[in-house]
């Protein structure tokens, strides 16, 4: 299954399962099966790899890869899905603000030097 994505819609979700996991071992299959029938299919099963499935996926991917973007052309988002995102736009500051800013940092210094003063014995 894909990485967590963002989607909160279950068919997004395997839409995407789909576009990232399936398509890209099928394909890699499907190639496997034309070139050399079964017995091709077969060899990344029984030829001593840890994980057949992520070597076909790693197979299948630039297949895959060109599948989702002849799906875009065709609708964006079908191919590859749109990650949703959040954003937000802070407000930028004004010379009034960072002036008032400024006076409350120099107040606090002023306070602070005034504090020692009293704790520092008189000349």
């Amino acid at each position: 299954m894909a990485a967590d994505s963002g989607f909160d819609n279950p068919l997004d979700q395997l839409r995407l399962s789909l576009m990232q996991d399936v398509l890209p071992v099928g394909l890699a299959v499907f190639e496997r099966a034309r070139q050399g029938g079964a017995g091709r299919v077969a060899e990344v099963f029984t030829g001593g790899s840890t994980d057949p499935i992520a070597d076909l996926r790693e197979e299948g991917e630039p297949v895959a890869r060109d599948v989702r973007e002849q799906l875009d052309s065709v609708s964006p988002g079908l191919g590859n899905p749109v990650m949703p995102v959040s954003v937000s736009v802070e407000e930028p500051t004004t010379a009034a603000d960072e002036r008032a800013d400024l006076n409350l940092a120099l107040q606090r210094i002023e306070d602070r030097l005034e504090s020692l003063r009293r704790l520092l014995p008189a000349d």
